[in-house]
């Protein structure tokens, strides 16, 4: 094979790959620029940094989690949330995330509040994946449900705004997280 071939195969894969990377990066962008107004928001700045540090290592799902647990109506939905949350951690932040080895997006400007900055690769939000979890677990059928969802959605939110994972991070953990809770509901029906 000639050197021209070779070099012609390996711009036709370049540009294959450039184009499927783009529909991503393209989606991360969009969605990035339509966060941008609401950064320069000092309240919407505090609602959402605080939505993302309350959700660090599933603080606030498996607070609620316990609350169910130890509640006699609702006892074991909150153990089973409480078990699978434990081991969607480990699942998405050992197992899925070294797969993908994906990198979190530049914060090219200083954050306006303090955040830790995980360690682990962007690919998919850990907090979008619990959050999903969580909703989907320990939804009862009542008008309480609808907090827990709107929490969850802040949550998987603010990872977008807060520049800490692309957009396409966050949507991948909403499918992880739906479908891993699809899953232990099955496998461990109430």
């Amino acid at each position: 094979m000639s050197i021209e071939a070779t070099h012609s195969q390996d711009r036709d894969q370049d540009q294959v790959q450039d184009r499927d990377q783009s529909v991503i990066d393209r989606f991360d962008e969009l969605v990035d620029r339509l966060f941008e107004p609401l950064r320069r928001s000092r309240p919407l700045n505090h609602i959402f940094y605080s939505a993302s540090a309350l959700a660090d290592h599933s603080t606030v799902w498996l607070i609620l989690a316990c609350g169910q647990a130890i509640t006699h109506k609702r006892s074991q939905r909150g153990q089973r949330a409480l078990i699978a949350l434990l081991v969607e951690s480990g699942l998405v932040n050992i197992v899925v995330k070294t797969l993908f080895q994906r990198e979190r997006p530049v914060q090219v400007v200083e954050r306006p509040l303090p955040l830790r900055q995980p360690l682990t690769s962007s690919f998919p939000s850990g907090h979008a994946t619990a959050a999903t979890c969580a909703a989907v677990l320990l939804s009862t059928g009542n008008k309480t449900d609808r907090i827990v969802i709107a929490l969850a959605a802040l949550v998987a939110l603010s990872r977008i705004h807060v520049r800490i994972h692309h957009a396409s991070d966050v949507a991948g953990g909403i499918v992880i997280g739906f479908l891993y809770a699809q899953i232990v509901k099955r496998l461990f029906p109430l």
